[in-house]
Order: C-alpha cells, then sequence, then structure tokens
C-alpha cells in the first residue's frame, strides 16, 4: 500500500510517498529557514503564503522521485495538527482535493504521532510494543506510553516552555539567530559544560512533567548580569545550558523507564536531532538497562514520511476523514 503523506504544520513543506508504512519511496521537503532566519523565528503568515507557492511543486517532486503519478497512490495522510492552522490549511487542503479527485480514502494525523512513527522508517530494527517514548520538539516534550500504533498515554509534559522552544529563545537572546538549537549545540561543542552551576527545573519532585521556562529565565538574567558573552565565555554559557536541559531530559525518562520497566525506548521530535541528548541517553540506557532507538536525523525533524507511515496505521484499520476534515491549533495525543 502506497501512501502520500503532506505536512505543512510550521515552516516545511513536505510530501513523501512511503509503502506499507515502513519503506520510504520519496521524501520531500522544502524548507524555510531563510525566509524566517532574519526574523529570529517563523512568521506564521509569511510561513502560509509560501506553503501555498510550495505545496504543488514538492508534491510533484515526490511523485517524480518515486517514479510514479496519482494513479500508483492507494491513500492520502495528511497533518490535521497541531501547529499553525493557516499553514496546516495549505497541505491539509491540497491532500483533501487529491482525494476527492483520485477517489482515494483520506487520513488526518497528529503530527505527534507522525514523529513516533518515524522510528519504523527504513529501519532494521525498531521498538517493541509497549514502549516509552521521550518527544522533544520546538512547541511539544513530553513521555509518551506507545502502547501500540495509534494508541498512546502521556506520562508528563512540560508546563511551559518546550525544551526546543527554550532553546531557540536563548538563542536568540545570545545573537545566535535561527534556528536556535543547532546553533547552540555547534558553540557547545567548543565549551565547558561545568563552567556555570544551572538549575536542573522539577528535579526531585516525584513525577514526570518537565519545566525549563525557568532555566531560560536564569540565562536571561545571567546576561543582564554580566552582558552578552562572546568566544570562550559563549560556548561555556551554550554547554552549561545544554548540559541543563540534557539533563532535564534524561532523568525524567530514566525514571519513566524504571517505573514501566521499560527495556525499549524511542527519542522522537526535532531536538532528537541533539547529539548530546543522543549520547546521554544511549549512556542511560546502558546503565539502567534499556535499549534507545532513535531516527536518523533527517527524520527526526519535521516530513511527510513520518505522516504517511502514521496514516498507513489508521487506513489499515479502516479509519476515513470527511471532506470536512479540518485543521487544529492544539490537539491531545489519541
Amino acid at each position: 500500500m502506497k501512501i502520500l503523506g503532506l505536512e505543512s504544520s510550521c515552516d516545511e513543506t513536505a510530501a513523501a510517498v512511503v509503502e506499507d508504512g515502513r519503506h520510504i519511496l520519496a521524501d520531500v521537503v522544502s524548507s524555510q529557514v531563510k525566509v524566517h532566519e532574519r526574523f529570529g523565528g517563523v512568521v506564521p503568515e509569511l510561513a502560509s503564503r509560501h506553503h501555498v507557492v510550495n505545496v504543488v511543486p514538492v508534491i510533484a517532486e515526490a511523485l517524480a522521485d518515486a517514479g510514479m503519478d496519482l494513479a500508483a497512490i492507494d491513500a492520502v495522510a495528511v497533518t490535521r495538527g497541531p501547529g499553525l492552522v493557516g499553514a496546516l490549511l495549505v497541505a491539509m487542503q491540497a491532500g483533501k482535493a487529491i482525494a476527492w479527485a483520485r477517489g482515494l480514502p483520506l487520513v488526518g494525523v497528529h503530527h505527534l504521532e507522525g514523529h513516533l512513527s518515524a522510528v519504523y522508517l527504513d529501519s532494521a530494527e525498531a521498538p517493541e510494543f509497549p514502549h516509552l517514548a521521550l518527544l522533544v520538539s520546538g512547541g511539544h516534550t513530553s513521555l509518551v506510553h506507545v502502547l501500540d500504533h495509534g494508541r498512546y498515554v502521556e506520562l508528563g509534559r512540560t508546563r511551559d516552555d518546550a525544551a526546543g522552544e527554550a532553546f531557540d529563545k536563548v538563542a536568540k537572546l545570545l545573537g545566535l539567530g535561527y534556528p536556535g538549537g543547532a546553533r547552540i549545540e555547534r558553540l557547545a561543542t567548543g565549551g565547558d559544560p561545568a563552567a556555570l552551576r544551572m538549575p536542573r527545573p522539577m528535579a526531585g519532585k516525584g513525577d514526570l512533567d518537565f519545566s525549563f521556562s525557568g532555566l531560560k529565565t536564569w540565562v536571561v538574567n545571567w546576561v543582564h548580569q554580566h552582558g552578552r558573552p562572546e568566544g570562550c565565555a559563549l560556548a561555556d554559557l551554550c554547554a552549561s545550558f545544554q548540559r541543563a536541559v540534557v539533563a532535564s531530559l534524561v532523568g525524567k525518562t530514566r525514571d519513566a523507564a524504571r517505573r514501566l520497566g521499560a527495556r525499549h525506548v524511542q527519542l522522537a521530535g526535532g531536538v532528537a536531532a541533539n547529539g548530546a541528548l543522543r549520547d546521554a541517553l544511549r549512556a542511560a540506557g546502558d546503565e539502567d538497562g534499556f535499549r534507545l532507538f532513535v531516527p536518523p536525523p533527517r527524520l527526526c525533524t519535521d516530513n511527510a514520511a513520518m505522516i504517511a507511515a502514521a496514516g498507513f496505521h489508521r487506513v489499515v484499520r479502516g479509519e476515513r476523514a470527511g471532506l470536512d476534515l479540518n485543521a487544529e491549533s492544539s490537539l491531545p495525543l489519541p
């Protein structure tokens, strides 16, 4: 079964063709980083307008890469939320039009369910059910008990800023530009992570929730007192900040894994591309006896292959969305 997946929840216009929920036949992403870079973050109206321009060429490129046309597609999966509503509507309306014109099944996919499905793509090994997932992105940070495809229990979530959001805000404060997470990680490689003693939010609270707003505020206050650092001092600040975020994420994940007796853990979402986080979770798994599964970095960030993968299982279960399917800015996991 060949699924055409479409994604436009934020600033990437993406289309992919995935066979049987596992094999990527084509995966095309048109990034808008250059568009939003000078603003220090995503401008929703600009993102929507660029999606309108890009969506048809991206779909055409994906079909060409897969060596097929729409006649070979068996179903269409589109991101229904969460995300920027104006942006979501572009790929959604394109997907609805294709499904209507070709008489194809249509399913709406939760964006985060897509991230949780990326680990199964083009991989010889994947986590068994049930397993634990740490889902970390620019807008979301949560621990999820993954019972099966399409069946999830959220164990904990951020109470304020998501981890990726904290990375981006700190990067903007330090004048590092957008996207911030990758730039902080790059500078952190040359810094001393023990240079600054930063707080560990929500540590010892006994629950599985996260908080990163206070950590971000600590950096704001430090900069107000000492000024914006440069050179080695900047690298030390980035390394110390990254270490604090990673320690919080890894500590809560280890706690959740112990409570569940989890032997398989997956790391998903855009922040899963962070090398320090991947290394720290692997080391934790070696100590605690769980095995870590992480998609390759290109599948951690927003893409349509993950939407097609998640959509495959919904199509197989007989789910169908009507043409009244609408975009939703916030949406709980199914």
